[in-house]
């Protein structure tokens, strides 16, 4: 059984811009800065909370001076966050406010976008057990964060691939969403109802949503998504967690992440993202990859 929304990865234009908004004025912590496995010259950046757990993890592909994007068919659209309460909807709004950024405010919910217009939704849900949030300047830890806990699809074939997310990946269909994980660790799938029309990805669209698995069961998904012939890769090391990647009928691309072995594999939790981290195939490298990447200030940095 899947455990809810693993991470959401978007694409970024500006990586510098991306830190601003999403440690600086969010308030996630930026728990990883290394590069896309595939283009070793551009970061890939992970923002999310304390130790950068599964579930809370937002993630950014750099493609420097990417223009805007156009959400449509064939990608996931939005990022839904727990808050604990609707004062936390309160200090939001006040906060935004204070920092120039639209929103626009219901009793329960509070929508904004990114500078490159990435939607983001701050739901009022109420506190975990087991959370951490992020420990960030101006934001309070009783008002910060806490975990994805919703997306939207828009799909090219939206009952294809409602069929792929429920009969594929075991997700429950609950007529308006479909949902997946338990206890206070369920992500939702809003799946649009109507055919769209091909989306154009750029800075500030959804590239793939990631459901979380326990390790344990990792392999025996593998075989699943075969079996229904979805076509999965083979499974890919991130270093962080272990990825299967199918491309679902309807054109969404969708990944299931083992939950570890986490943020902490090749960084001190105390400083976690405050330093250039590769994996060891890319370690000879370091020196030229430094050279092409933009400088970041990360405002958790202790040197």
């Amino acid at each position: 059984m899947l455990q809810g929304i693993h991470h959401v990865t978007a694409i970024t234009g500006d990586a510098p811009g991306s830190v601003r908004f999403h440690a600086g004025v969010l308030g996630l912590r930026l728990v990883k800065k290394t590069v896309n496995h595939d283009e070793p010259g551009v970061y890939h950046l992970y923002f999310g909370d304390e130790d950068g757990r599964p579930r809370t993890l937002l993630t950014f592909f750099e493609v420097p001076g990417a223009a805007p994007g156009q959400p449509g068919g064939g990608m996931f659209h939005g990022v839904i966050w727990r808050v604990p309460s609707t004062t936390s909807l309160d200090f939001w709004e006040t906060r935004l406010h204070d920092h120039q950024v639209a929103m626009e405010r219901s009793d329960e919910r509070l929508l904004l976008h990114d500078p490159e217009g990435l939607v983001h939704v701050l739901v009022a849900g109420g506190e975990l057990h087991d959370d951490r949030p992020a420990a960030a300047a101006g934001v309070p830890r009783e008002h910060a964060l806490r975990e994805i806990i919703g997306v939207d699809a828009l799909s090219m074939a939206p009952e294809r691939s409602r069929a792929a997310l429920v009969e594929g990946l075991g997700m429950a269909d609950l007529g308006g969403v479909i949902a997946c994980g338990s206890g206070d660790h369920v992500g939702r799938v809003r799946v649009h109802p109507e055919v769209m029309s091909r989306g154009m990805s750029g800075g500030g669209t959804i590239h793939h949503v990631a459901f979380a698995c326990p390790d344990a069961d990792h392999r025996v998904w593998r075989s699943r998504l075969d079996e229904r012939r979805l076509g999965p890769t083979q499974i890919v090391d991130r270093i962080y967690f272990r990825s299967i990647y199918v491309r679902e009928p309807g054109g969404l691309l969708v990944e299931v992440a083992s939950m570890g072995p986490g943020m902490a594999a090749d960084e001190d939790p105390d400083t976690l993202g405050e330093s250039l981290a590769l994996p060891t195939w890319l370690e000879p490298h370091r020196e030229a990859i430094g050279a092409r990447l933009t400088p970041l200030h990360n405002p958790r940095a202790t040197h």
